[in-house]
C-alpha cells in the first residue's frame, strides 16, 4: 500500500507571511498594469460572491476572485474532483465584458433582476458566455470597471513589459514552497513551464553562474541575472554591434542609416529621432538622441518593428469607388455556432461575426410561432432564433469594428404575412441605418462605400414588375419570384429526405414590404454573362455554390472579371460541408468575385488567409481590388497568365531567424514542442508555393533556424503570405501552435517581427517570430 505524503501544515506566522508576500506580489503586478491603487483592482482581488447564470432552473451562488498575477480569474467550483487548472481562466482570453442583459442567456434567464446588477463575460475562443449577477449595483461595476481596466492596460503593454510580466508569473508557478527562492529543482521546472527543456548540466551550470551568493537557492538579484540570460536576444545583439559605438550607444545617424539600407525607410530621417524618443528607456541615451540595445530591442518588438506595415491598419485605399470594385468580408449561415445539422443558432454569432470585420451576413427565415419569423437551418436540427433579436444583434454591433455598409443576405422561406413582419422589424429597428432610397438619386452604378457609410444594406428578391428597384414602388402586393433554397442542397440523407417530403417549388410568393427593402442588391439566377447587346441591370447580383463558381473561374476566367466589375457575385459553400469547414477563397478572389463567403466558426488555413487578407485597409471589411480586375478592357486570366499590366514580379527572400516564447501544445508538464515553420504562399496558380525549417527539438523558449528561403511571385497584387508553426510529431499529425497570415503588399522589409496568432485567429500576448525580409524585382 503506498502512502500519501501531506504537506506539513503551516503555522499562523507562516500564513501570514504568505499572505503579506501575495498582497507584494499583488501590488507589484497593478503597478506594472499602470493600475496602482486602483479601487476597482482592490476590489477584484479580495473577490465577490457572484450569481452564476446557466438556465431559468440553474441559478447557483459562486466565489470569483483576480489571482495575484492580475492575469487570471479563479472561480469556485461546486464539481466533485475537478482539477485547479479548470477553475482558472485567463483575463486573455476575454473578448468582451457586457453590462445588462446584453446575451441571448441573460435576455432568456435573467430579466427578473434589474440590468444594473448583471454582467457578462464573452470569451475569444468558442466557450460558452459567462453570465453573472452581481449582490449590488456597486459590486457589478466594480467587476466590470476592474476587468475594463486591466484588458485595456494588458492591451497597452509594449512586448518586454508582457515578457516580464509573463516570466515572473512562471517563477512565482515554479516557487513551490513561496519562500521568493528558486532551488535548482524549482529552476528545472521554470524551465519547463516556460516551455525550454534544458539538461542538467545546463541548468546546473546556469544555476551556478547566478548563485553568487553560494547559498544553493537564487533570490532577488540572483534571479534578475537568470531573467537577464534568460531573455537575452543574441541575433538582435549582433545586429545592434553592426551599427553602435564602443560605449554601447547607436547614434541617430547611425539609426538613420540601418532604417534606410536595411529596413527599407523610405522617411529614415522623420523616423529617426521619433523612434529613440518612443521606444529608448535609458534616459542618458534619449538626451544625446541615441539607442542603447533595450531601446532597438523594444523598437524591433513594436508596430515599427512588424512584418505588417503599420499604414495599413488604417483605412488607406480610395473608397469612392462602386461596390463591385471591392472585396467584401462575407460570412455564410452567420448564425451557427458550430456544425450545419445539429448545431446551435444564437445571436452571438453574429456579434463575433461583426466584430471580426464581417460585412455580410447571412440571414435564413422561416415562419415561426406567434407570427415571429425565425431564423435556422431549414430541414435541419440547428436550434431556431428570433429574426427580431438578429436585427438588433445587428444594429448593436454592424458599426463597431468599421464604419463602411453591411449587407443582410436574405434567404426567404416565409409566408407573406411573415414577411411582412420581417419588413416592419427591418425598418421600425434599423430605422435610418436601413438604406431604403438609392443614393444621391444613383441608377447607373453602385454607389461606393464612402457614400454608404452607417447604412445597412438588404439583399433579397424584388418583384419582377418592379423592373428597377432604385425607381420607387408599386401598386403590387405580392408575386411569385424564383425561389433559391441552399438549405435543400445540403448533402445529408435526412435532409434530402424533408426536402421531398415537402415537394419544393421553383417558386415563391413574395410581399411588396420585403421587396421594398431591396434597392442595391436584387438576387437573381444566373444565366450566363452579359450579352453585350443586352447588358443586365448592375442592381442584379447571382449567388454560386463553390462548385460552380471554381468552374466559371477555369473555364471563363476573363468573363467572370468583367462580369464582377460591374455586378456583384456572392458564393457559398458545397452542401457537402455539413461540418461547416470551408474552402479556399483565394481562387474566387482572383476572378473579381467580392462576397465569398465563409463559415466564421470554424478556424483553419482558410480562415486564417481570409482574415489575413482582410486585415489589410485598416480591417474595415472592404478591400479594393487590384486594377486590373476593375479595367473594363482587362484581359486577365489568372488561370493562364500572359503578359500585362498585372505589376512587376517580385522576388521575395525569408529568413527565418528564430522564435520567441510559443506556448505550449500539450499542457502535461513534461511535454516541450519541437517547432517548425511552414512558409505558404497563396496567390495564382504558379504563385502557390510551400517550403519549411528543419524541426529544433525541445525548445519552445526561443528556437534559433536561421534558414534562408526565396520565392518568385508572378503577380504580388494578389499574393498572400502566410507563416506557420507547428510542434513536429513523428508519429501522428503536427501539432498546431500559431500562424500569421498577410498581403504580401502588406509586408515590410529588414528585420521584422511577427506576432503570432492563436487557432481562433486571437493574438498570442508574446509569442513572436524574428525574420529578415528582402524583395527585390525580377529581371
Amino acid at each position: 500500500m503506498q502512502c500519501i505524503c501531506r504537506q506539513p501544515k503551516r503555522t499562523a506566522s507562516q500564513e501570514n507571511i504568505l499572505l503579506e508576500q501575495s498582497r507584494r506580489v499583488a501590488a507589484l503586478n497593478g503597478i506594472r498594469l499602470g493600475l496602482k491603487d486602483d479601487k476597482d483592482l482592490k476590489f477584484l482581488l479580495k473577490g465577490s460572491q457572484l450569481l452564476k447564470v446557466k438556465s431559468s432552473s440553474w441559478r447557483k451562488e459562486r466565489f470569483y476572485k483576480l489571482q495575484e498575477d492580475c492575469k487570471t480569474i479563479w472561480q469556485e467550483s461546486k464539481k466533485v474532483l475537478r482539477s485547479p487548472e479548470s477553475q482558472i481562466f485567463s483575463i486573455e482570453d476575454i473578448r468582451d465584458v457586457r453590462s445588462g442583459h446584453k446575451t441571448e442567456g441573460m435576455e432568456k434567464y435573467a430579466k427578473d433582476v434589474p440590468e444594473y446588477r448583471c454582467f457578462s463575460i464573452i470569451f475569444k475562443d468558442q466557450r460558452k458566455n459567462l453570465d453573472l449577477i452581481a449582490s449590488s449595483e456597486d459590486d457589478a461595476n466594480h467587476w466590470i470597471a476592474g476587468l475594463g481596466k486591466i484588458i485595456a492596460h494588458s492591451n497597452s503593454m509594449n512586448q518586454k513589459q508582457k515578457l516580464q510580466h509573463w516570466i515572473h508569473t512562471c517563477l512565482r508557478k515554479a516557487d513551490k514552497n513561496k519562500d521568493n527562492k528558486m532551488s535548482l529543482k524549482e529552476l528545472k521546472d521554470f524551465l519547463k513551464e516556460v516551455n525550454i527543456e534544458v539538461d542538467d548540466y545546463h541548468a546546473k551550470k546556469i544555476f551556478q553562474h547566478c548563485d553568487k551568493s553560494k547559498t544553493e537557492a537564487l533570490e532577488d538579484d540572483e534571479i534578475e541575472e537568470f531573467y537577464k540570460i534568460l531573455t537575452e536576444r543574441k541575433e538582435i545583439d549582433s545586429i545592434f554591434q553592426v551599427y553602435s559605438d564602443p560605449e554601447g550607444f547607436m547614434s541617430c545617424q547611425n539609426l538613420v542609416r540601418f532604417l534606410y539600407e536595411v529596413q527599407q525607410e523610405e522617411d529614415a530621417v522623420v523616423a529617426a529621432p521619433a523612434l529613440i524618443q518612443r521606444y529608448e528607456p535609458n534616459e542618458r541615451a534619449k538626451r544625446g538622441n541615441a539607442m542603447t540595445k533595450d531601446g532597438f530591442l523594444m523598437y524591433l518588438l513594436s508596430d515599427e518593428g512588424n512584418i505588417f506595415n503599420p499604414s495599413h491598419r488604417k483605412v488607406y485605399q480610395d473608397m469612392t469607388q462602386p461596390l463591385s470594385h471591392y472585396l467584401v468580408s462575407s460570412s455564410h449561415n452567420t448564425y451557427l455556432m458550430e456544425d450545419q445539422i445539429t448545431g446551435p443558432s444564437s445571436t452571438e454569432a453574429y456579434i463575433r461575426a461583426l466584430t471580426k470585420g464581417c460585412r455580410c451576413v447571412e440571414l435564413d427565415c422561416w415562419d415561426g410561432p406567434n407570427s415571429e419569423p425565425v431564423i435556422y437551418h431549414g430541414y435541419t436540427l440547428t436550434s431556431k432564433i428570433l429574426f427580431s433579436d438578429v436585427i438588433k444583434a445587428i444594429k448593436n454591433y454592424a458599426f463597431q469594428t468599421s464604419p463602411y455598409p453591411v449587407i443582410i443576405s436574405l434567404e426567404n422561406h416565409c409566408s407573406v404575412e411573415q414577411q411582412k413582419v420581417m419588413a416592419q422589424h427591418m425598418t421600425t429597428i434599423l430605422q435610418d441605418m436601413l438604406l431604403v432610397a438609392p443614393v444621391d438619386g444613383n441608377k447607373s452604378q453602385f454607389p461606393s462605400p464612402e457614400q454608404l457609410k452607417g447604412k445597412i444594406l438588404v439583399k433579397g428578391k424584388k418583384l419582377s414588375r418592379q423592373e428597377d428597384p432604385t425607381n420607387g414602388n408599386n401598386n403590387l402586393e405580392a408575386e411569385d419570384v424564383s425561389d433559391e433554397d441552399e438549405a435543400a442542397e445540403i448533402e445529408d440523407e435526412s435532409v434530402k429526405t424533408k426536402v421531398e417530403q415537402k415537394g419544393k417549388s421553383d417558386t415563391l410568393k413574395l410581399a411588396k414590404e420585403l421587396s421594398d427593402t431591396v434597392v442595391y442588391c436584387k438576387s437573381v439566377h444566373f444565366e450566363g454573362f452579359d450579352d453585350p447587346s443586352h447588358p443586365r441591370a448592375f442592381y442584379e447580383m447571382s449567388s454560386f455554390s463553390e462548385s460552380k463558381a471554381l468552374k466559371l473561374a477555369q473555364e471563363s476566367g476573363t468573363s467572370f472579371i468583367h462580369h464582377n466589375i460591374r455586378h456583384l457575385s456572392r458564393i457559398y459553400p458545397a452542401g457537402w460541408r455539413t461540418d461547416s469547414s470551408n474552402y479556399s477563397p483565394v481562387d474566387l478572389w482572383n476572378v473579381g468575385c467580392q462576397i465569398v463567403a465563409l463559415n466564421f466558426q470554424t478556424a483553419g488555413t482558410e480562415m486564417d488567409v481570409y482574415q489575413g487578407r482582410f486585415q489589410d485597409n485598416g480591417f474595415s471589411g472592404y478591400v479594393l481590388k487590384p486594377e486590373f480586375l476593375r479595367d473594363e478592357q482587362t484581359k486577365f486570366n489568372p488561370k493562364s497568365i500572359t503578359e500585362g499590366t498585372w505589376g512587376t514580379k517580385k522576388k521575395l527572400l525569408l529568413r527565418i531567424i528564430s522564435g520567441q516564447q510559443l506556448p505550449k501544445v500539450n499542457k502535461s508538464k513534461n511535454s516541450i514542442v519541437d517547432p517548425k515553420v511552414t512558409i505558404e504562399i497563396h496567390g495564382v496558380q504558379q504563385d502557390n508555393n510551400k517550403k519549411q525549417t528543419k524541426v529544433i527539438e525541445n525548445n519552445g523558449f526561443n528556437p534559433n533556424w536561421n534558414e534562408e528561403f526565396t520565392f518568385d511571385i508572378e503577380i504580388p497584387a494578389l499574393a498572400l503570405v502566410r507563416f506557420v508553426v507547428e510542434d513536429f510529431d513523428m508519429s501522428t499529425k503536427n501539432d498546431f501552435i500559431g500562424q500569421y497570415t498577410l498581403p504580401f503588399t502588406s509586408l515590410k522589409q529588414g528585420y521584422r517581427h511577427i506576432h503570432l496568432l492563436t487557432k481562433n485567429g486571437d493574438p498570442y500576448s508574446s509569442s513572436t517570430l524574428f525574420v529578415f525580409v528582402n524583395i527585390q524585382d525580377c529581371e
